[in-house]
């Protein structure tokens, strides 16, 4: 092993060491009955996503890189593939919750297995293996790092529907009830705009393709929509105005009886919403957010203004300074309001993912990768809408302004909110 294979793979050992141990601390606080509940059919239980992470580095980088390497179990393959069809058959996504065995301490063990043996592989790895292996390595922490996410906000909805409402962890001091930032629009000028990844380090293939967009000048909120801006439209009637909505958001909005945003519950007369932090009532100035993109149309449709689309909530944070915000690493685990003592455009990234107004597609020349590999993002890129910023539950450094993240309209349970843009 050279000296700077040497050097590069410690560097992954100790960001690999990292990542495995922060989904572990996600986990701490749950009972081990928490760990196996999946009330609907987008949340997956917290002890599926912990060994599917294993079980991701098992498959793409033990399996054909460690010739020593013994598996854990000859069926978590099965138990623990995701979506993955080219490594074979797997327990169906809305069949997760039945898998009350191998117990949640097999699956801790499992981690542990995995882990030494990583840890080994990159002890011992030769230059010309490292030029294969660190990319996939790469691209599972970058794939623990979603999970992360998705763990947080699956414990959120499996606890929102335990009648106790129970904490998942206190809240942290926090001066969060300042007074709201006035909403103003800043102008993006007209103009050619590179869309896409540039730079050295990693990112996901969805992103690649880069390309020039001409985008007319517009206007970009200053701000994410807030709480109390978005009881306003509940107020005027507006989940029951058919005018303000896209006719399958209606539909979905009359089939569901919604009246408000999901986790929002109204007692004696006043809106409360279930937090990580327990019950609580709501903060007017903070960023509303656990709402499909319907409601997020329906709102801007409402407001006289409309949504972004991807390429200019791109464009928007080449023109403007991108400041640091609300992510995983503040523990507050909620959206925060803007600060008010803070000029020009906040929130871009951090406290609430944003809808935009396009259709994950993808970018010019993309390619999916050989292999199991190339399932990961392209046979997604139909019916689903792109997502762009990051959340309150995202890693910082798992976050860029080039990040396209995509749902389904109709989902509600990430952190997903709005911001506008005028006509």
């Amino acid at each position: 092993m050279s000296t700077l294979t040497a050097s590069i793979t410690q560097a992954a050992r100790q960001q690999f060491n990292k990542i495995r141990t922060q989904t572990e601390q996600i986990c701490q606080s749950l009972e081990p009955e928490d760990t196996v509940v999946q009330p609907i059919v987008d949340v997956s239980p917290p002890k599926w996503h912990m060994a599917h992470t294993s079980w991701f580095f098992e498959e793409f980088v033990l399996k054909p890189y460690s010739p020593s390497y013994t598996l854990f179990h000859e069926q978590y393959s099965y138990l623990f593939n995701s979506y993955y069809n080219s490594v074979g058959s797997r327990v169906q996504r809305d069949q997760r919750s039945t898998l009350t065995r191998p117990p949640l301490r097999d699956i801790y063990a499992y981690r542990e297995h995995v882990n030494k043996h990583i840890v080994k592989l990159l002890d011992e790895i030769s230059d010309a293996v490292a030029t294969d292996v660190l990319p996939l390595l790469q691209l599972g922490l970058q794939h623990e790092q979603q999970h992360q996410e998705l763990l947080l906000t699956d414990i959120k909805y499996i606890l929102s529907t335990n009648p106790l409402l129970p904490v998942y962890k206190p809240a942290i001091a926090t001066d969060d009830n300042k007074k709201t930032v006035p909403a103003s629009f800043i102008d993006v000028p007209a103009g050619k705009y590179k869309i896409g990844y540039q730079g050295d380090d990693f990112c996901f293939d969805n992103e690649l393709g880069v390309h020039e967009v001409w985008l007319e000048d517009f206007q970009v909120m200053n701000r994410l929509v807030t709480n109390g801006e978005y009881l306003e439209f509940m107020r005027d009637g507006g989940y029951s105005d058919f005018r303000h909505w896209l006719d399958e958001g209606f539909a979905m909005v009359n089939s569901n009886s919604l009246e408000a945003p999901l986790y929002w519950l109204q007692q004696n007369g006043e809106w409360h919403r279930f937090t990580m932090h327990g019950l609580q009532k709501i903060n007017l100035n903070a960023p509303v957010c656990h709402i499909s993109f319907y409601e997020a149309d329906a709102y801007a449709n409402w407001a006289g203004k409309r949504l972004l689309t991807e390429f200019e909530w791109e464009a928007a944070t080449q023109a403007y300074p991108v400041m640091g915000g609300n992510f995983v690493e503040s523990n507050k685990l909620e959206p925060t309001p803007a600060d008010p003592e803070t000029d020009g455009l906040q929130q871009m990234l951090g406290d609430v993912w944003e809808w935009t107004y396009s259709a994950y597609h993808p970018y010019p020349g993309f390619s999916k990768a050989p292999g199991a590999i190339g399932e990961y993002n392209g046979k997604f890129m139909i019916n689903q809408m792109v997502l762009r910023g990051g959340s309150c539950a995202t890693p910082e450094n798992h976050i860029r302004t080039t990040y396209r993240n995509f749902f389904h309209p109709d989902k509600r349970w990430q952190y997903s909110g709005i911001r506008l843009a005028n006509k």
